[in-house]
């Protein structure tokens, strides 16, 4: 069968290609020379973020969990499964994860997205990030026990409660990891008078836990703002826990009030059975740690929380039981 999942996240995107059961992970990004010349897609255009000259321009077509670069994102996933398919689309049927709290309209959208691409979709159904994200962290979400699912993206973080497959409360939340690279670089222009880039404040984010744990810093380069020179710099690895605080406190403010709102038998399960906390941006040192201090609840994590909601879609595909969570769109919106 010639079908593909497809979750769209801001910062990377995940396809399942139900083909040979595997899951693409490529840099949601397109860069374009000239204001109208495809120059390069995927993790090649991020290798271009934040050093192009000023005829390319590269950048993300999604925000906030929403397409905000229509033509720009039916490009990218038109060249993407064309890769996926040896460079010649054929026939094949579409399921797309949507975020849970956007209107009907934005959902719509998703289904405009691949409609619209060109890639040939003989089917073209939806389904919610919050129940993928259940199933590709091996729950059986149709049950009728309460799941907590805290999904913390690159700028977005989705708390749903879900219960019989479907999403009882659930909040989107405009934080995540594009917000706390900011915050890492805004601290260390203060601290240490150096001017980073995005990239660099995300390279100090991921490799805390492992810097940690041989007692190291952070070797950064910048622009000096005293000098205006680059310079090396080392960046002690309770930056990043210090400077995250109050980004983490808002997350878990916000699982407590999901919690303080969610129908008593469900609250019941949630503490008997934890938080289940995935996406990028769940990573990073300490997170874990402060959410299960912060709640009293134990945490539940996966291996490789950036792919989970791909591997829910790899079930509905493959897994005749839960079928039903994708659902058609089409007329929404109208």
């Amino acid at each position: 069968m010639n079908a593909f999942g497809i979750d769209l996240g801001t910062n990377n995107i995940k396809i399942y290609s139900m083909a040979d059961d595997n899951i693409m992970v490529q840099k949601n990004m397109i860069a374009i020379q000239n204001k109208k010349n495809l120059f390069a897609y995927g993790d090649s255009a991020y290798e271009m973020y934040e050093k192009a000259p000023e005829n390319i321009k590269v950048s993300f077509p999604l925000m906030n969990g929403v397409i905000s670069d229509l033509n720009n994102m039916e490009t990218l996933i038109r060249y993407f499964i064309s890769d996926l398919q040896d460079g010649s689309l054929k026939p094949a049927d579409f399921v797309i994860a949507v975020p849970s709290d956007i209107t009907d309209v934005e959902k719509r959208s998703f289904y405009d997205l691949l409609k619209e691409a060109n890639v040939k979709a003989r089917r073209i159904l939806v389904a919610d990030k919050a129940v993928l994200d259940g199933l590709g962290m091996g729950l059986d979400i149709k049950s009728s026990q309460g799941v907590m699912i805290v999904d913390i993206g690159y700028e977005t973080t989705e708390i749903s409660v879900l219960s019989l497959g479907g999403i009882v409360i659930s909040k989107l939340l405009k934080i995540g990891g594009a917000k706390f690279d900011e915050i890492i670089k805004q601290t260390v222009r203060k601290e240490y008078n150096l001017l980073i880039g995005n990239k660099t404040a995300e390279i100090i984010k991921n490799s805390q836990i492992e810097l940690e744990a041989e007692e190291k810093g952070a070797l950064v380069y910048g622009r000096d703002i005293v000098l205006g020179l680059p310079v090396e710099r080392e960046i002690p690895t309770d930056l990043v826990d210090r400077c995250l605080k109050d980004s983490f406190a808002t997350i878990i403010d916000n699982i407590k009030m999901i919690l303080e709102r969610t129908p008593p038998e469900l609250a019941a399960d949630i503490y008997r059975n934890g938080i289940y906390l995935t996406g990028g941006a769940s990573q990073v040192n300490h997170l874990v740690e402060r959410v299960a201090n912060g709640t009293n609840l134990k945490v539940n994590i996966t291996d490789d929380p950036i792919v989970t909601v791909a591997e829910g879609l790899g079930r509905v595909f493959r897994e005749s039981n839960y079928q039903s969570i994708a659902y058609s769109v089409e007329g929404m919106g109208k």
